[in-house]
């Protein structure tokens, strides 16, 4: 949001430098961001005088002037075609830098003739795009000194962030009132008067949508005839140059300048061009309109975009922008000019469904005051009379605003409690008044009026916001934390402990931690298991980003595809965060989520002339799954995994990791190639999901002793075996049951082999695997050993039904 310093003072009766303004304007929210000071960037260009422009001697279309600086008197070469003698013009000198171009300018000799400096345009000066001739000053101008003051550049342009709630502050009225509020100035307070119209409207207005909550509720017009248009007031192009808006004409100029000065958006048609009567109403798919930017635009089945129509068909998009067929020209002598209230929801998204950004659309999403419809409708009559003259109609009102009357108990007690702010009631009273709030009540228990422009303001911890941050939030006192007697809290929650260890754990493994956007396009959403209409976003930023995420995995995997096509092509990447299954709090979970793809391992990737380049596999995958788990105090050899997994894995290339068929931790496997096909995702890419909510939380201890170091002083010793056991029997049920025959001697158990091949009975297949044994109290005998394999080889036979191969 821009204005110039002038354009608010015409608003705010203030003695306070612009240094105090700024500082006031970021303390009460409305952080400054910029101010464009074009007097001290001018400040080296003078007004001059051309004593004399003769013909160049050898160029048709130059001149050899004689310009006075007021110290001496500059022969300079220009091509300018109303360059003559008699007139003041702005001097660049020598030395100086030209603004439009960052050209320095130095003695030169153009056709012969010698130049020293340059008399400007308004485009070199960054001024405007006009560049057909010098700019020519006043007669009054003073020789010799700066030209920006002379033609009003000294008044400095400041601009604002808006945040999105308050479309109040989208008009230079708004942003004076929210200054006066906080004790900078007084308002200057101005009501728009009724226009008196001398006769009904030719052109009438009627609502055809349907419905409790229309996008359109209420639709102003006054019709003037007889007007006439031309280039707009200097005043007025000046403050629209300034805020960087290009001059149109005075019809145009009116309505851009309203819309920042109160935050209104209007739009004025061109009445002889309007077929019949305005109709607002629903787009219909298929209609065509040609908008104000030269463009085409089409709505689409699905879009519930509003509509202006005429007789013959669509006139103007509702709230965002108009039609070129219907738009002020020139030679316009009659007009219609529109002051409407449109939804802001409903604008925002036919905005996007069209793909239109403009002002008014920029308002009207971030709610404009409806109460203001007709009191903005008059004002813009009232100045489209002033500046073109014409006489006006009665207003036409079709439906109404909506108005809501919004009174809020407010306790002045709330200021303290909420904010800390010890503040006067008095002084709570008079800074809500200042800012438009009608308050009643003589006791601490006040009734608080919300005006019609401020609908952020919800309940009683709005108002205590809007005290606060006029008053200041530098009025907390400043105090020191109690001491505690007491053994603090570990200060983080078990969740927040899995969470950090998750993290570190993945990037210690040499993977890269993303950070993606909540939302992805429905499609996806339903890809990956989401896409409820509880979980689509009333108001998204964009069409691909519509909806809450059921997964990390889109995102990682766009990212990835990114960076393959600027030639990354292995890539290691993580997240942890949030996923979305529903709108319920117990359907809101924490994923670590990675992927891994092409020759990326856990010690390195890419290729290397001591080993081949090994792509990334569901193994790699899972032993990261395996190690999150690890991190968050879980023992893995205690888990189960089995294969199987959600639809957007390859169905024979993925699991799950489990305690139990009710009890999932997470997933991990090759993505499918449909999947990545519908990403548009070069392949393969292989991931893993771990739900941190669905690990158990750890048992307390009775005792805070450590048990005793169990350690033996005897050597270990190893045995292999080898069993045939049917095909679908996985090596780890091999594996389990083999471990299970001696708990307190079996230490570990390794898969090293499994066969399949012509030695082998059809339906069969060989686990070869080595059992370390561990003696706790005296060594092993043969005889031992030998209890020990039998354990071993009957275990497995009952779990698995296989056989020692011989």
């Amino acid at each position: 949001m821009k204005f110039t310093l002038s354009w608010l003072k015409d608003y705010l009766e203030t003695d306070a430098s612009l240094e105090e303004i700024l500082d006031k304007l970021t303390i009460i929210g409305l952080e400054v961001e910029e101010v464009i000071d074009k007097a001290a960037d001018l400040k080296d260009f003078t007004v001059a005088y051309v004593e004399e422009a003769e013909q160049h001697p050898d160029a048709d279309r130059l001149r050899v002037c004689k310009v006075n600086t007021g110290k001496e008197v500059l022969q300079i070469v220009c091509g300018a075609p109303n360059a003559r003698a008699g007139i003041k013009v702005v001097l660049a000198q020598n030395g100086s830098v030209i603004p439009a171009n960052g050209m320095k300018l130095k003695p030169t000799v153009i056709r012969g003739v010698e130049s020293n400096g340059m008399m400007c345009s308004e485009r070199e000066m960054g001024m405007s795009d006009e560049h057909n001739g010098i700019i020519e000053l006043p007669e009054d101008a003073p020789i010799g000194e700066p030209f920006a003051p002379v033609l009003g550049l000294d008044d400095p342009v400041i601009d604002i962030a808006i945040t999105p709630n308050r479309g109040d502050a989208l008009g230079v009225y708004g942003v004076a009132r929210d200054l006066a509020g906080a004790g900078i100035g007084t308002l200057k307070e101005h009501h728009p008067k009724d226009v008196a119209g001398s006769f009904d409207s030719p052109i009438n207005v009627t609502l055809k949508e349907e419905g409790d909550n229309p996008i359109c509720p209420v639709f102003t017009g006054v019709y003037i005839k007889g007007v006439k248009n031309g280039p707009s007031p200097e005043w007025l192009q000046r403050r629209l140059l300034a805020i960087g808006l290009r001059p149109i004409n005075a019809l145009v100029d009116i309505t851009n300048y309203i819309s920042y000065d109160r935050g209104r958006p209007l739009h004025v048609y061109d009445a002889d061009k309007v077929a019949g009567d305005i109709h607002v109403r629903l787009g219909k798919p298929g209609e065509k309109m040609v908008a104000l930017d030269g463009k085409e635009y089409e709505i689409e089945a699905g879009e519930d975009i509003c509509v202006i129509a005429d007789d013959n068909g669509p006139v103007g998009f509702g709230g965002i922008m108009g039609g070129e067929g219907t738009g002020s020209q020139p030679e316009t002598t009659n007009v219609f000019v529109e002051c409407a209230w449109f939804d802001p929801i409903k604008t925002a998204r036919a905005g996007r469904a069209l793909g239109i950004q403009s002002d008014a659309r920029y308002r009207f999403e971030r709610t404009c005051d409806p109460a203001f419809v007709i009191p903005g409708g008059h004002l813009a009559a009232q100045m489209v009379m002033d500046l073109c003259g014409g006489e006006p109609s009665k207003m036409v009102v079709a439906g109404e605003a909506p108005v809501e009357d919004k009174i809020i108990d407010f306790p002045l007690s709330e200021v303290k409690r909420l904010a800390g702010l010890d503040v006067p009631e008095l002084e709570i009273k008079t800074v809500l008044k200042r800012l438009g709030f009608w308050v009643s009540g003589a006791s601490d228990h006040v009734k608080v009026a919300v005006p019609t422009f401020r609908p952020d303001v919800h309940g009683k911890a709005d108002i205590v916001e809007e005290v606060a941050r006029i008053v200041g939030v530098d009025r907390v006192p400043n105090a020191a934390l109690p001491r505690l007697n007491a053994v603090t809290q570990p200060p983080l929650t078990e969740r927040q402990k899995r969470i950090r260890n998750a993290r570190r754990q993945l990037a210690a493994r040499g993977m890269v931690e993303a950070v993606t956007w909540s939302f992805v396009d429905k499609k996806l959403a339903e890809m990956f298991g989401g896409g409820k209409p509880e979980l689509a976003l009333t108001n998204p930023i964009s069409a691909e980003l519509s909806d809450m995420r059921p997964s990390l995995l889109p995102g990682l995997l766009l990212a990835a595809q990114r960076n393959v096509d600027r030639g990354f092509d292995d890539l290691a990447m993580f997240e942890v965060g949030q996923i979305f299954l529903g709108d319920k709090p117990d359907e809101q979970f924490t994923h670590a989520t990675g992927i891994r793809r092409g020759a990326v391992q856990i010690v390195g990737n890419g290729r290397h002339w001591r080993d081949p380049a090994k792509a990334a596999d569901v193994f790699d995958v899972r032993a990261d799954a395996l190690a999150v788990l690890e991190a968050m105090g879980m023992d893995s050899s205690k888990l189960q995994i089995v294969a199987g997994g959600p639809d957007w894995y390859h169905p024979g290339r993925s699991g799950k990791i489990q305690l139990g068929p009710k009890v999932v931790l997470g997933t991990f496997g090759e993505l499918h190639p449909k999947v990545l096909d519908e990403l548009k995702v070069d392949g393969p890419v292989c991931a893993f999901e771990i739900t941190i909510e669905a690990a158990p939380e750890p048992k307390k201890k009775a005792a805070k002793s450590r048990a005793a170091l169990q350690l033996s002083d005897l050597q270990p010793l190893s045995r292999d075996f080898a069993f045939v056991v049917a095909h679908e029997v996985t090596a780890a049920t091999v594996l389990k049951a083999a471990a299970s025959a001696d708990k307190k001697l079996i230490t570990d158990v390794n898969l090293f082999d499994v066969y399949e091949g012509e030695h082998m009975e059809p339906g069969k297949k060989s686990v070869a695997f080595e059992v370390t044994l561990q003696p706790k109290d005296k060594t092993l005998t043969d005889e031992d050993l030998e209890a020990i394999s039998k354990k071993i080889v009957a275990a497995v036979a009952k779990a698995t039904g296989g056989e020692l191969r011989g």
